[in-house]
């Protein structure tokens, strides 16, 4: 069982920066691939971001590339997102997600925990 815990969310405006990050409970964090996702009202969860359990591999949304870094501390048992430039539509709940294999996908079924979200707004 993992328990994920989303922090730093919150009020921006256009062309700032966030920095989300995702405690997680657990001793076996290192064998999970861990990803965020965003969902806005009435629309479908939507992938952000993967890493693989080691951290050494990271995949993006094409949305996003360029601007949001994924990262990881196995030691600390914990995940970041930072989100650089950001736009009114990247507005959304993040939310952080384990995979429990050694890489991500970008699909929600693909994940075994998820967090309970933090609310990113972003003013124009």
């Amino acid at each position: 069982q993992v328990q994920l815990v989303e922090s730093g969310g919150g009020l921006v405006q256009a062309g700032g920066s966030l920095r989300l990050s995702c405690a997680a409970s657990g001793r076996t964090f290192s064998s999970y691939a861990m990803g965020w996702f965003r969902q806005t009202p009435g629309k479908e969860r939507e992938f952000v971001a993967h890493i693989s359990w080691t951290g050494g591999s990271t995949y993006y949304a094409d949305s996003v590339k360029g601007r949001f870094t994924i990262s990881r501390d196995n030691a600390k048992n914990t995940v970041a997102l930072q989100m650089n430039s950001l736009k009114p539509e990247d507005t959304a709940v993040y939310y952080c997600a384990a995979r429990a294999a050694s890489w991500g996908e970008n699909y929600p079924g693909a994940y075994d925990y998820w967090g309970q979200g933090t609310q990113v707004t972003v003013s124009s």
